[in-house]
Parts: C-alpha cells; structure tokens; sequence
C-alpha cells in the first residue's frame, strides 16, 4: 500500500546541517557557528532531515541516474551520455563523497543525543549501516572507524578496508537487531520519521532484512558470518522480524506538489525528456520472458517505427531500449521511456527497500544450504518473491501465475533468483550495480561501446567510484595506499564481494 509521507514540514531549517566531510564533528561548538541559523535543533528535525536527505541524494540524477543505474543495465541515456560513457565529472564525485559523509554526521550527532535503549538510538544504528553501506559498495575501502570525529581531534582520517566494514556493519545492525527486539525504547519518533511514521516495527523489520542483504553479500567470501547472520534471523521470526508483506517496503515517497519536494527522477524529467530512457539490455530480458511488468517499467515507443523509418500509420506501440554508454546520441523518438509510476510521478518514491529482494535473499540462502527454518525452500521463496514484485507493480494473479509457468519459471538455478532479484529492484541504483558486480547478471550487460579510448582495455562496466580529489589533496597520506590500488579511476582492486573471474 502507497504511504504518501507529507510532513516534510522543515524540520530542514536543521541548523544541525553542519558541513562534515570525512573528518567532521558532531557538532561545531564555537568554531563555526552561524548567528543567523539554530545551534540546537530538536531531535525530530534532525531525524527527518536525515531520512530526507538520505533519500534526496542517494537517489537523484548524479548519484544514482548517471552512473550506478547505466553501469548496471537499468537506464540508458539518448543525450548527454558522458557518464554512462565512463567519462565523470570530477566535482561530482566530490560532492557525492560530502554527501554520504554528511549524512553519517548528522547520524551520529543523533546516536550522541539518544539515549540508551531508546527507538531513537536504535533507528540510528540502522541509519549508520544503510549509509556506510552505499559508501563501501561504492568506493570500496572507506573512512568509517574514525570518520566523523573532528571533535575527538582526528582531522584525517584513517581507511577501513571492506573486509573490516562489512563484519562491524552487521554487528551494529545486531546492536540495533537487539535493541529493538528488547521493547525497552518508549520515545516516539513520528515526528521526524519520514520513512516508516514513527512505526517501530516497520524499522525492525528493516533491520533484519537489512541483516539479510548484507549477509547474502558477502557469502562467498566470509561463508562462516554470513551463514550465522542468515540463520540466526530466519531462526527466530519473533524476535527478528523480517518485512513480510510490500506495506513493509522501505519507501520514501516524496510530497510532489511543491518543487522543492519532487520526486527526483521525475524531476529531471520534466525539463530533461530526451536525456533518458530504457536500456536494451532491460526491455530484451523482459520481452525474452513475457515479463507482464514492462508495461509498469516503461512506456511503448510513439509508434512501431524502427531505425530510418518515418512512417508512424500502423499505429502498434512496441517496447525499444537504447544502447548503454552509445557512440551517438538516439532519436528519442524511437526508444521507451521509464514509465510514470517509475520515472515521471512528482509525488513518487524513492525505495531504499524491497520486500521482493528480502525473500531472493531467502532462497539463495536455501540454495546454500542454510537453515531458513520456518521460510522453507528456494522454490517457495523464490516464488513468494517473484509474487510480491508482481504486486507491488499491479500485475493481476492470473498474469503472474503465467509468468511462473512460463518465462518466470524457477530453474533450481542462482542465476534464476539473481536475475528476478535484478527485475524486481528495478531504481534501486546502487543495489542493481552491487548484484550485478557480485553476480555478473544480467548476462546481457556490456561494456559502454562509446567509451573513451584510455578505457579500451576494460571488459565489463566499472567497479568502483573513482576517490575523490578533496581526499587526494586533503588526506592524502591514508588515502594513497588504496588510491594506488585503483586502475583507469573506475576499475582496479574490485570488491571484496565481487568474485567474478577474469574482469577488469
């Protein structure tokens, strides 16, 4: 069910909005205080400017369009195509890195305000997680252990390798995990709960599942923490509930009628209609399959023409995706466009979590052997999975019963979970590219064909965000190392996830 969150009521004047970068403060005191802004702002501001701006930058045009959703086969651009070209721009990537980090500011000037036991310090330490986690998928090894502590003198801060951030990230969502699970927290947080209303339970579930995802992650390369994480949640439902319905969906959905609040997709394309539209590597898999969730994805073309034709008189709409990272720019005119629900509602969502992706994690655990106790077998969930993303998307139940029996028909193969999984997040930018980088599917991903010469080498798209150069020039000392580990700026020493054989 849609939950229309419309109390972005500002709560945004959060003088709490302090610059951070890596090496930041929880709070400035006297250094840098502002005599025209609030110095002290209350806990609920603080909350709902975290939830709003987590969701704002993680999900717009630079962060999550350009490159993340292109490099992972979602969207493909007919203008502009620099990015999906591999050719970035370098202030982006600096203001994404500030972004992440000043988020994790304001988080942890949170967990420093809550008290203990309290909803507030448990919804935080999942904050903490969902953040580091996009920082980490991103750029691999990061600053987190002593990210955001200007206040304890750490002006530049040390790298922590991926191996090292994935295991302290699962053991605060097992802090969180537990706290919630304790019922020792009274506050109420609706006032600055954007995502969920101040619903603790929802937040509950969103942390275990978030155990889930993050567990599922890193099977291959720490089997022992992943299999324990999975099975300790699924073997105790009462006290780690996991979201179990799509009202449980981790959605942030934006106010639409004021222009400071669009939806951000949608946004780019009220004034951008020819920039982006359908990758051909999403419309053939769903065409190859009967997929009945095309028609929800994207629009059909204005009319049956192909490439050199001008006659439109035959009236048939057919579904056309446009080649990722292209040597030219496309008539726009002849391919799809992302469809209303997904690119051009003002008053659409930004998702953060599915419950869909939930139960993939499920059945791949089954197909690992793990024991998904009352959840049953790959089959099941594999199935419940498929099912949830049909309704979440409107299909009717006799059209995702025919897809079952047919093109979405289970194969007892991993390759089968991740590729639905891959469907089924569709705008889920960054948790696209991360499944794709771990699983290599879809199979029909490439390599961007306009991409500059300097990347000729390269045999799949990126596998990392370049660093940016504020930390080069300004921490250079404990960035170098891991700086030296990257090659051509978006590929080198690949995720500690990412065991796919012979790329680079």
């Amino acid at each position: 069910m849609k939950r229309y969150i419309k109390k972005i009521t500002m709560a945004f004047m959060a003088g709490a909005l302090i610059w951070s970068a890596t090496g930041c403060t929880n709070s400035f005191e006297e250094i840098n205080q502002d005599p025209d802004n609030a110095t002290n702002v209350p806990n609920g501001n603080l909350l709902a400017y975290v939830i709003y701006y987590t969701s704002y930058r993680f999900n717009d045009r630079w962060f999550a369009m350009d490159e993340p959703m292109t490099f992972c086969g979602y969207a493909a651009k007919m203008s502009y195509i620099d990015e999906s070209r591999y050719s970035y721009r370098t202030n982006i990537q600096d203001n994404n890195w500030e972004y992440v980090y000043r988020i994790l500011n304001n988080v942890m000037d949170l967990q420093g305000r809550a008290t203990s036991g309290s909803n507030l310090l448990n919804v935080a330490k999942v904050m903490e997680v969902t953040v580091m986690q996009v920082a980490t998928d991103r750029w691999r090894d990061v600053p987190y252990s002593d990210a955001v502590k200007m206040s304890e003198g750490i002006l530049t801060p040390k790298y922590d390798k991926q191996e090292d951030i994935y295991p302290a990230l699962l053991a605060k969502l097992k802090e969180a995990a537990d706290g919630f699970a304790s019922n020792e927290g009274t506050d109420d947080i609706s006032d600055g709960d954007l995502l969920f209303g101040g619903d603790i339970t929802k937040w509950q579930k969103y942390c275990n599942s978030l155990r889930l995802r993050l567990a599922i992650r890193i099977s291959e390369v720490s089997p022992e923490l992943a299999q324990s994480t999975v099975e300790e949640v699924l073997g105790d439902p009462s006290r780690y509930p996991i979201m179990d319905s799509n009202d449980d969906n981790a959605f942030f959905w934006w106010q639409g009628s004021d222009s400071n609040f669009f939806e951000p997709i949608a946004d780019q394309y009220r004034t951008r209609k020819t920039e982006y539209c359908a990758s051909d590597v999403m419309v053939d898999n769903l065409l190859a399959a009967n997929d009945p969730r095309i028609g929800i994805y994207f629009t059909p073309t204005p009319a049956s023409q192909t490439e050199g034709d001008d006659d439109y008189t035959d009236g048939t709409p057919v579904y056309r995706g446009y080649t990722i990272g292209a040597s030219s720019n496309a008539v726009s005119k002849l391919y799809s466009v992302w469809n209303y629900k997904y690119g051009q509602d003002l008053g659409g969502f930004s998702p953060w979590m599915r419950v869909a992706e939930v139960y993939f994690h499920i059945a791949e655990a089954a197909m690992l052997n793990y024991d998904t106790g009352s959840y049953g077998t790959a089959a099941a969930n594999y199935e419940k999975a498929v099912r949830f993303s049909m309704v979440e998307n409107e299909v009717s139940d006799a059209d995702a019963a025919e897809y079952l029996e047919n093109g979405g028909k289970f194969d007892n193969t991993l390759k089968k979970i991740w590729y639905e999984e891959w469907v089924a997040m569709f705008k889920q930018a960054m948790e696209g590219w991360s499944l794709y980088r771990r699983t290599g599917v879809p199979e029909n991903n490439y390599i961007a064909p306009g991409r500059p010469a300097q990347y000729a080498n390269h045999n799949v798209p990126p596998l990392r965000s370049p660093y940016p150069s504020t930390e080069l020039n300004l921490n250079a000392a404990n960035n170098a190392p891991y700086n030296a580990e990257v090659v051509d700026n978006l590929w080198g020493k690949p995720m500690w996830w990412d065991t796919r054989e012979g790329v680079y």
